[in-house]
């Protein structure tokens, strides 16, 4: 037997999705099972799969070992610390400046460093995380870039704060703007682009669609021209909806696509090896309460660097 006692981090959550982080190796069928045949208990007592945990909780498990993972702290050690630009962090978040060319996540390329490896080697480090004493948390990024896209991303370092940081982005309280530089000049100078996207994954991309279509989603985004020079224009971007390559496809089919997307129909520029889109800003603006993140309300944050504006100075 063994037991498992509900920290800060693991409190508020379903004791069958608590399992499922705490004890991955246990199917979920299993955990129904064992649930119903006390199995798992909640203080010695039969519950439900449904009831919420309370910290300080004990969770007795009658389980063979073989579904317990072995999960190393270590293991979080080895991505280079120093690699990771920090713009500002608290007890609850960080933010963080993405460089362009790094994954957010774990792709097909077999033992790729990603951003949030960098993520969870600074937390280890800093002290600020320790997988070695949690049951079921795992920092997490709440928002993600393109591989070739850089600037700023959310990460919750407690599980209230990444709960309260991805409620208010689904709800959108928190607005997300980019920078970029596109060919030509839109027309007109600043608006609000609409319409549905689908994506198409023999391409890996998305294409304008009609409303209704097979998995066509809702996209929009406002814009507006900071500067023109000869043929290229310093645009920013404002996202409402949050789309797969929304700002580059929707840029695209307004006829000025992106400076270095040659997958929506931009030309590359000397020294340019990667698309020309940044999120540069994200303002905090909440409508409601905001949690454990109330002191945030008002507060807006830039990314220290944004390489490609250079082209209008």
């Amino acid at each position: 037997m063994r037991e498992l006692v509900i920290g800060t981090n693991d409190a508020g959550q379903r004791l069958d999705r608590f399992l499922a982080k705490a004890v991955p190796g246990l199917p979920g069928t299993l955990v129904q099972k064992y649930i119903r045949t006390k199995r798992i208990k909640v203080g010695g007592r039969r519950t439900e799969r449904g009831y919420r945990l309370i910290e300080g909780d004990t969770v007795q498990l009658y389980i063979n070992d073989e579904f317990f993972g072995t999960e190393r702290a270590e293991d979080y050690a080895t991505p280079t610390v120093s690699a990771l630009e920090v713009v500002f962090e608290d007890t609850n978040i960080l933010i963080v400046d993405k460089s362009p060319g790094l994954l957010c996540h774990a792709g097909n390329e077999q033992g790729a460093e990603t951003l949030v490896d960098r993520v969870k080697a600074y937390l280890y480090h800093t002290g600020a995380w320790n997988p070695a004493q949690e049951q079921s948390f795992v920092p997490a990024l709440c928002n993600r870039l393109d591989r070739n896209t850089g600037g700023l991303v959310l990460v919750g370092k407690t599980a209230a704060a990444q709960a309260c940081l991805n409620e208010k982005i689904r709800q959108r309280e928190v607005d997300k703007y980019y920078l970029l530089v596109v060919h030509g000049r839109p027309e007109p100078e600043a608006g609000r682009i609409g319409g549905h996207l689908v994506k198409d994954r023999t391409q890996n991309r998305v294409v304008q669609a009609v409303v209704g279509a097979e998995d066509a989603k809702n996209a929009i985004t406002e814009y507006r021209t900071l500067e023109t020079k000869g043929d290229l224009s310093l645009v920013e971007c404002k996202l409402i909806t949050g789309r797969t390559h929304q700002i580059r496809a929707q840029m695209a089919a307004l006829g000025c696509p992106l400076v270095g997307d040659r997958k929506y129909g931009g030309r590359a520029m000397a020294g340019q090896t990667y698309q020309a889109l940044w999120a540069y800003r994200v303002c905090f603006d909440f409508q409601g309460d905001g949690g454990v993140l109330a002191y945030l309300d008002g507060r807006e944050f830039l990314s220290g660097d944004v390489p490609f504006v250079d082209i209008f100075r």
